[in-house]
């Protein structure tokens, strides 16, 4: 009497079970957009040794001070924006392994979307010397760039959904499943990006320094299944 009550639950069971869709396709398609660069961000350094801690602490305040100066009289909201960076004091062994001194850094960043201002009042500072520069997106050109490729490629999408069911003979589709994805390429602080160029050099008196930015693209995905009909 069991095993026979058990024989009919499992034909039940797999007689309830929704049969596979059919016509069911999976499509992506991609949109992309390349834009220049907008956000320059210039990175200015300096380093001191000695044998006394307190004072190549202070010759490094005094540079960095006399650097905010000239930074901050340039300074404009967005177009030249100007913060510290990293202040690093260690200290220097003999070769008997004791110390015997001292060396430290510290940085200042100018950073924004004036290129000849940047430039101008980085080459107007005397007491720190180029680093480094990278050229990247401002958060909101970013924030436009992507808006506008994923529109593309889900237009894009649609566009290739409809081909598909017309060339299968069908008068149209549903969607099922999507998902967007996206990445940035190129030199592209709105969203930091991977540096575009990289500079060491000590800078004359008041000589702006050199800058050409390149350009930064955005490359979104769509994909997904669709039910042609």
């Amino acid at each position: 009497m069991s095993a026979g009550w058990a024989l009919h639950t499992g034909a039940s069971a797999q007689q309830l079970k929704p049969a596979e869709p059919a016509n069911v396709v999976n499509i992506a398609a991609r949109g992309f957009l390349d834009v220049p660069q907008d956000w320059l961000s210039m990175t200015l350094t300096t380093t001191r040794e000695g044998n006394d801690a307190v004072v190549v602490q202070n010759q490094l305040k005094q540079a960095l001070d006399a650097a905010l100066t000239v930074a901050k009289s340039a300074a404009a909201p967005k177009q030249l924006e100007v913060r510290t960076g990293q202040l690093g004091l260690y200290p220097r062994y003999g070769s008997n392994g004791k110390i015997n001194g001292w060396q430290g850094s510290t940085e200042l960043i100018l950073e924004g979307r004036d290129f000849v201002r940047i430039s101008s009042t980085a080459g107007s500072i005397q007491t720190l010397t180029m680093g480094s520069m990278a050229f990247s997106l401002s958060r909101e050109a970013q924030q436009k760039l992507e808006s506008d490729v994923q529109a593309l490629a889900i237009e894009r999408f649609k566009a290739r959904a409809g081909e598909v069911a017309k060339g299968f003979g069908f008068s149209g589709y549903s969607l099922r499943e999507l998902s967007i994805s996206s990445a940035d390429q190129g030199g592209g602080p709105g969203y930091p990006r991977p540096m575009a160029a990289r500079a060491n050099v000590a800078m004359a008196s008041d000589t702006p320094v050199p800058v050409e930015a390149g350009k930064s693209q955005v490359n979104v995905t769509v994909s997904g299944s669709i039910q042609l009909r």
